[in-house]
């Protein structure tokens, strides 16, 4: 259930944030341990309906027996198409908790932490191809040091990538401890921690194609959320934040301003609260999750 798999954050500020209507339509794209999703239910009348996404096998113990939810085992980047497959044409809302649940960090199988000593892997999707040590092993110098600059805004990305090159032509680099260990001795010893911590999310980053998916997400979700229906989503850091206001307040990713002929903003979406929503101190000592959360809310015109 979902007490063994993560807590929910914000729970209750982004179920009243999507205001649901009982007979309504919605979709929770980060099912995870279902905690948003059963509290979406507990909303909905009889003639409701809740489609929820997850792409990672072990959220599957978590489905809900409940005849007015649907499971969905998929990347949230094919929203649009699992929308056009069940003939969903609108939904009414849609709730997003991005970023990676305390399930993922804690299961030392899955490489996310260097709290353990594992294999590098990372992937969300246990299906992919595409392992972090297949990007710390394979990829070029320069692509990596891309990475670790776009996706963990390291200042010394070049760095830290030359020395992963170096380290890898003598042998190797296939665990979370390989990796952690070379690449503490790169950073002052105050900061280690927080920026081997931006290398790890870099890479998970990457290999998840999280940037590309969430990208598509927002875009489908702009097109399939009818009038009156509610945009609902918890970042994590910068990157995911600065997609999510985008589309709010542009209706596109890359928050490209289109204006009328009166000069109004044209963009599909109002927001609800023009400042983030932030996790109550309470919850912030109770969930360390919830701390770097931050939700948005916006209402399609």
């Amino acid at each position: 259930m979902e007490e063994t798999y993560h807590v929910p954050v914000l729970l209750e500020e982004s179920i009243t944030g999507l205001d649901i209507r009982p007979g309504g339509t919605y979709v929770d794209v980060t099912f995870g341990g279902g905690g948003h999703s059963r509290r979406i239910l507990e909303s909905l009348g009889p003639d409701g309906r809740l489609y929820g996404f997850d792409q990672d096998a072990d959220s599957e113990r978590n489905i809900p027996a409940d005849g007015r939810f649907c499971f969905v085992r998929s990347n949230f980047r094919y929203l649009a198409n699992w929308m056009r497959y069940y003939s969903v044409d609108h939904i009414d809302g849609l709730l997003a908790d991005l970023g990676v649940s305390s399930h993922h960090f804690d299961d030392e199988s899955r490489g996310f932490s260097f709290r353990f000593d594992s294999p590098l892997d990372m992937r969300m999707n246990k299906r992919a191809r595409t392992t972090a040590a297949d990007v710390v092993n394979n990829y070029s110098e320069k692509q990596l040091s891309d990475i670790f600059y776009l996706y963990g805004e390291l200042k010394n990305a070049r760095r830290v990538a030359s020395a992963i090159v170096k380290a890898r032509s003598e042998q190797p680099i296939l665990t979370t401890r390989q990796l952690a260990d070379m690449a503490s001795r790169l950073f002052p010893r105050e900061r280690e921690k927080k920026e081997v911590t931006k290398l790890f999310q870099a890479l998970r980053i990457e290999v998840n194609q999280e940037m590309e998916a969430l990208k598509e997400m927002l875009s489908a979700a702009t097109q399939l959320i009818g009038h009156g229906g509610r945009l609902v989503v918890i970042t994590y850091h910068s990157l995911e934040d600065r997609l999510v206001k985008n589309i709010m307040k542009s209706g596109n990713v890359g928050g490209t301003i289109e204006q009328d002929f009166f000069g109004r903003v044209a963009t599909p979406f109002n927001l609800i609260s023009n400042k983030v929503i932030v996790a109550s101190p309470e919850e912030q000592r109770d969930n360390p999750r919830s701390r770097s959360a931050k939700l948005r809310i916006a209402e399609k015109k």
